[in-house]
C-alpha cells in the first residue's frame, strides 16, 4: 500500500478564487495535520496558547483560474476532510490540546458562517483509499464529485450535483413544504437573497425548522403493524448474527434477542440517540444501521425483508424528504444523505457516494459542479477541456506520480463506527482508525 497518495484537485467553478484544506489525523504518530499551501508539506499544529488562536502556516491550496487544476501528496491519514471554498479563505482555529476548530454551518458566531465552503471525507490507510462525498449535515454551494483511479487504470466515480444544484434542492424543497406544510424550506440559509446552503433536518433547530412529531404516526404504524401475530420482517444483519426476525412484543420492537424502545423523530432524523444509541452489543450494533435505515426511508411495514431495495425508498409519507431531493438531484443519485447511508441489500446498488480500492493510484477530487458527469469515464471533451488547462501546484511534479475536537459545533461523520458490514468491512475498520487516534 502507498505510504502517500497524488490528489488532483480540480476547479470546475466559475471563480478564479478557490482554495482547498487537507485535514486529518496522521496514521503514522497520531498527531493532528494539514497540508501547507504547496500541497505537499505536512503542517503538524503545536499546542497554542489560548483558545481560538491562529494556524502557525498558511495551510490554504489555490487551485487557480476555472478548469485549472493542482496535485497535493496526501499522506496516510485518518479521519480526513478535503475542504474547499470560493471567493473567500476558510478560518481555521486551535484550541488547546491541540484540537483543530472546524468551520461550523452551526454556529452563527463561527467566522466561516458566511464563507462557501464544502467537503468530502477520507481515509487513506494500509488497507485502501476509502472517500465519499457527504449532505449528512449540509448541502453547500460547492459541489464536489470524486474519482478514484487505481494501479491497473479501474475507475470509480461519484459525480456529485450540478452547478445549479442547491438552487434545485431549494426548489424541491420549497414544493415539498407546500405540500405537506412541514418546514422542509426553513432549512433553506440564505445570504444576501441567494441560496446559500441547505442543513439536513437532524439540525433544523439551528434555523428554526421545527419537525418535533414528524415521524411519530410513522413509528405507531409500524408497532401497530408489527403487533399482529402473524407479522413479522426479517432483517439481514450483513455479519455474523445473519438474518434476524423483528416483530412487537410487549410494546417492543424485538429483532432476534435484541429489544428496541420506540424511537422519536430526533432519533431517526440522527440516528445516534434513543434506540440507535450504540455500545458493547455487537449484535445489536449490526441492527442498528440496518433498522434506522428502514426508518429514515420508511420501508419497515412495505417491506419484509431489510435492508430493501433502492426502489423502496422515499415512497410512504411521512419520509426523509431532505434525503429523497438530495439524492435526486446528485447526478448519479449517490451521495451520504444521513448517516446510515450505505446500508443496502446485498448485492444492491451503492447510495452512498463512495469510492475505495486497495491500491490507489489517483484521487481526483472536482469542485463548483461544471462538467459534471455520470458513469466511470468523463466525456472526451470535459477531460480534455481540464488537462489542457492544468497548471501543476508549487512541488506537484513530484507529487504527480504515484507514491509508496476542539469545535464549538461539532459536525457529524457520515460513516459510524459499526465495524458489521460483511459486504465490504470497511467502514468499522476505517472509522477505528479515527477512534483510535481522537481518543
Amino acid at each position: 500500500m502507498v505510504a502517500s497518495l497524488p490528489f488532483k484537485l480540480v476547479n470546475n467553478s466559475n471563480s478564479s478564487n478557490v482554495w482547498a484544506y487537507v485535514t486529518g489525523i496522521n496514521i503514522a504518530d497520531g498527531r493532528r495535520v494539514l497540508l501547507q499551501a504547496d500541497g505537499k508539506t505536512p503542517y503538524y499544529p503545536e499546542n497554542p496558547p489560548a483558545i481560538g488562536s491562529p494556524l502557525a502556516k498558511d495551510c490554504a491550496i489555490s487551485l487557480g483560474k476555472p478548469g485549472n487544476s493542482v496535485t497535493a501528496t496526501v499522506p496516510q491519514i485518518a479521519g480526513g476532510r478535503v475542504w474547499f471554498s470560493i471567493d473567500s479563505k476558510l478560518n481555521f482555529l486551535l484550541n488547546p490540546g491541540p484540537a483543530l476548530v472546524e468551520p461550523s454551518v452551526l454556529n452563527p458566531s463561527d467566522p466561516n458562517a458566511k464563507v462557501n465552503f464544502g467537503f468530502c471525507e477520507f481515509t487513506l490507510n494500509d488497507a485502501q483509499l476509502y472517500a465519499n462525498i457527504s449532505y449528512v449535515d449540509f448541502v453547500s454551494n460547492v459541489p464536489i464529485a470524486i474519482t478514484l483511479q487505481n494501479s491497473a487504470g479501474a475507475i470509480q466515480h461519484v459525480s456529485g450535483m450540478q452547478a445549479d444544484g442547491l438552487n434545485k434542492v431549494c426548489d424541491d424543497l420549497k414544493a415539498q413544504a407546500q405540500k405537506d406544510g412541514k418546514p422542509w424550506d426553513k432549512l433553506i440559509v440564505q445570504e444576501n437573497g441567494q441560496n446559500f446552503r441547505v442543513l439536513n433536518p437532524s439540525h433544523g433547530d439551528a434555523v428554526g425548522a421545527n419537525f418535533a412529531g414528524y415521524y411519530e404516526p410513522y413509528v405507531d404504524q409500524v408497532w401497530q403493524y408489527y403487533s399482529s401475530d402473524n407479522r413479522a420482517f426479517t432483517l439481514d444483519t450483513q455479519a455474523g448474527p445473519g438474518k434476524l426476525q423483528g416483530k412487537v412484543v410487549n410494546n417492543q420492537l424485538v429483532i432476534g434477542e435484541e429489544a428496541f424502545e420506540k424511537p422519536n423523530t430526533a432519533d431517526i432524523f440522527g440516528c445516534n440517540s434513543g434506540p440507535f444509541t450504540t455500545g458493547p452489543n455487537g449484535t445489536r450494533n449490526a441492527i442498528i444501521p440496518r433498522l434506522a435505515a428502514g426508518f429514515i426511508r420508511t420501508t419497515l411495514v412495505t417491506q419484509t425483508q431489510q435492508p430493501s431495495d433502492p426502489s423502496t425508498y422515499y415512497l410512504t409519507d411521512p419520509t426523509n424528504h431532505y434525503c429523497r431531493i438530495v439524492h435526486e438531484r446528485n447526478l448519479d443519485k449517490k451521495g451520504y444523505g444521513f448517516a446510515y447511508d450505505d446500508v443496502q441489500p446485498e448485492g444492491g446498488a451503492d447510495q452512498s457516494g463512495k469510492v475505495n480500492d486497495g491500491a490507489p493510484a489517483l484521487f481526483t477530487i472536482a469542485v463548483g459542479g461544471n462538467r459534471v458527469y455520470a458513469g466511470d469515464t468523463a466525456p472526451a471533451t470535459t477531460s480534455e477541456a481540464v488537462e489542457e488547462q492544468s497548471e501543476p501546484a508549487p512541488g506537484a511534479e513530484a507529487a504527480a506520480a504515484p507514491q509508496e475536537n476542539g469545535q464549538q459545533q461539532p459536525m457529524q461523520e457520515s460513516r459510524p463506527p459499526i465495524p458489521q458490514r460483511k459486504s465490504s468491512g470497511l467502514r468499522g475498520k476505517l472509522s477505528g482508525w479515527k477512534k483510535k487516534f481522537m481518543q
